[in-house]
């Protein structure tokens, strides 16, 4: 997968704003399974990619381990966290459904669900992005 070498410092600009928005992310698999491995992995990451081409946020660094996701994004103040969220939730386990479905019917067996409902975020501020970014490289 390619490496964004978008600058992990400096300011975007807008119609109206001048911003530097970036956070660090982490979804978890549902009862913690330890699924995010192979094809199934290799997947996700381009299914979030392909989202991130459709969006208003771009993604900086990605990384799974083996029962969660690493994210580190960069967004503009019109769009919401929640709709991020949101948005990568929903889109990547209809995907992950779509493809995978009689595998990821042995491990939920009730609903058609894959990330657990809530997540992890902070901002990048208090850390160096450079910080955040080698950690996430370093999952898995």
């Amino acid at each position: 997968m390619k490496k964004n070498n978008q600058k992990l410092y400096g300011y975007q600009t807008t119609n109206r704003a001048k911003h530097n928005l970036k956070i660090h992310l982490i979804f978890v698999c549902k009862y913690r399974k330890k699924l995010l491995y192979g094809e199934l992995d290799s997947l996700l990451k381009v299914v979030i990619r392909d989202i991130e081409q459709k969006s208003d946020f771009e993604i900086i660094e990605i990384e799974t381990d083996k029962d969660h996701i690493h994210l580190m994004i960069q967004y503009i103040p019109r769009v919401s966290i929640s709709s991020i969220v949101n948005r990568l939730k929903s889109i990547t386990t209809y995907h992950l459904w779509k493809k995978y479905k009689p595998f990821l019917k042995q491990h939920f067996w009730k609903e058609n669900t894959f990330w657990t409902d809530g997540y992890f975020v902070c901002s990048v501020g208090e850390a160096s992005p450079e910080t955040i970014r080698r950690y996430i490289q370093n999952q898995g």
